[in-house]
């Protein structure tokens, strides 16, 4: 067993030598002419785990010969980037490598602007999140963004059969790679990942020969942890999915995405609200009982927890992406907002008017109102809106069952007035 980590063993040290990223570091691409050129910009380096942003960032900044300094957003702050900032002062210009820096606040991103904008260090900031959420526009614009894909499966193949061949520790063992899913479903595409991954497999065989099998790496990593980051881009991408599978009538593909935000933590409290606004924005009156499930369900979880709810979390689920579809709810309120904002606060008619004194009841508030329980069926035509708006239709019941029932009573209801 070695003391530094395979991953750390077989870092690049050459841009020829970085597995992957063939649109940035290929001939003639963007990177292999800063190299050449021997000037780099500031930029934002954004891509999944694993797929060379340090290594990137380390060898883009050799090109430039300037001090390099390097910073975590984890374990930094506004203090240490002012020092950072001094000594580049000090020594003309530098290079400064911020890891995670979507994790870096407004205040700390701050900081760095001025030293940027008059190029007293060149920024190499790395991000798993998109920087057009996690960056501040001003820092954002005077850096260039460079997106790095995930490797391909015969990348990170290949790259596996590289450290056995050239590592100076695995080259003396007896290897051989007979299955490789398991490892590269284990990682998750990330290179970092895979190799401390291969190397955990080796060491923990014993003695050679090795034969690595799925089967092997599966006994020994015993259980997968999901890619899934709850607070960063990959988190609103699954949320989003799963959301339109159960807007789309599909439970098979909502269930899956529900099982993915499971096995990767996410906050039960999250999925159960998500639920509950579906049921009202996506199903609405098409089905009110969703609704009645979803508040249920929310309180459920809320008692019972990991890993109980996610049947709970399920059943909601699949219900809801079963159920006849209404936005009709959803789409008035809109429109009704819309009606407020365009026509402000218009009066309230004066037969509609609380008269809780004498001096209103003597300005006729609430004079000639009719109480609809007075009146046969319990309705009275009358008008509800501001004068303005008189007659304005705007709830449109959906073109299902439950909502063509509406539509028909509110039809005998109004007659001409609505034309529903």
């Amino acid at each position: 067993m070695q003391l530094i980590p395979l991953a750390e063993r077989m870092r690049p040290v050459l841009l020829q030598d970085v597995y992957g990223q063939q649109h940035l570091i290929g001939e003639g691409m963007v990177f292999r002419r800063f190299v050449e050129e021997g000037k780099i910009p500031s930029m934002i380096l954004w891509g999944p785990p694993g797929v060379g942003k340090t290594t990137l960032a380390q060898l883009l900044a050799k090109t430039v010969g300037l001090p390099f300094y390097t910073l975590s957003a984890i374990s930094s702050g506004v203090k240490e980037v002012r020092e950072v900032i001094a000594n580049a002062q000090t020594d003309g210009k530098a290079v400064l490598f911020i890891d995670e820096i979507h994790r870096f606040s407004k205040s700390q991103q701050d900081a760095l602007l001025g030293a940027v904008e008059k190029g007293t260090i060149q920024l190499i900031g790395a991000t798993t999140e998109n920087p057009s959420f996690e960056v501040i526009p001003a820092l954002l614009s005077r850096c260039q963004v460079y997106v790095l894909q995930p490797l391909s499966e015969e990348e990170l193949v290949e790259l596996m059969r590289s450290a056995l061949k050239k590592d100076a520790y695995l080259k003396t063992r007896s290897v051989e790679i007979k299955e490789h899913d398991s490892l590269l479903r284990l990682s998750g595409g990330d290179a970092r990942k895979l190799l401390n991954l291969l190397e955990l497999v080796i060491d923990a065989s014993g003695k050679d020969p090795i034969v690595i099998t799925d089967a092997y790496v599966q006994k020994i990593a015993q259980k997968k942890v999901a890619s899934y980051d709850k607070n960063g881009e990959m988190h609103y991408d699954i949320i989003s999915a799963f959301i339109k599978s159960v807007r789309g009538s599909d439970p098979n593909a909502a269930v899956y995405w529900l099982a993915r935000m499971i096995e990767g933590g996410e906050d039960v409290e999250f999925i159960a609200r998500r639920l509950l606004i579906l049921a009202s924005e996506d199903v609405g009156n098409a089905n009110p009982t969703a609704l009645v499930m979803a508040t249920t369900a929310f309180d459920a979880v809320r008692f019972i927890g990991w890993p109980e709810s996610r049947i709970i979390l399920s059943q909601v689920t699949t219900y809801l992406a079963s159920s006849p579809k209404s936005n009709a709810s959803y789409m008035a309120i809109n429109e009704a907002q819309q009606l407020v904002r365009s026509h402000g606060d218009l009066p309230v008619p004066i037969h509609l008017r609380n008269a809780p004194t004498k001096l209103m009841k003597d300005l006729d508030y609430g004079k000639e109102y009719k109480y609809a329980h007075s009146y046969e069926a319990n309705f009275v035509e009358q008008e509800y809106m501001p004068d303005k708006l008189a007659g304005k239709k705007i709830f449109d019941p959906g073109n299902n069952a439950r909502e063509q029932e509406l539509r028909t009573f509110l039809q005998k209801r109004w007659k001409e007035k609505y034309k529903y």
